[in-house]
């Protein structure tokens, strides 16, 4: 992804709100799947890492990306961006 690409998704996502949360529990099973789903919907996603969770937000985006096949555009203090085009009939069209 290049940095035009990024500032392109980062605009996009100023505009939405967090549909997922991280607790206590972290990453477990069921979150990755709901971040799957979400992601072939959506395409553009933002996660939001409660204050009860201790884990690191990198590291949290980090392990979500490998685990969905995705990409993260940012790590904004508790807040995650990810993004995968959908494989059928993808919405967003990046800028090359």
């Amino acid at each position: 992804m290049t940095s035009k690409q990024r500032a392109y998704l980062k605009g996009l996502a100023m505009k939405i709100d967090a549909i997922l949360q991280v607790g206590k529990g972290g990453l477990t099973p069921e979150l990755c799947i709901s971040v799957d789903e979400a992601l072939e919907k959506r395409e553009l996603i933002k996660l939001s890492v409660l204050k009860n969770c201790f884990d690191d937000p990198k590291e949290i985006a980090q392990i979500m990306a490998e685990r969905t096949r995705s990409q993260v555009v940012q790590v904004i203090g508790k807040k995650i961006i990810l993004y995968r085009p959908a494989k059928k009939d993808p919405k967003i069209q990046l800028p090359r």
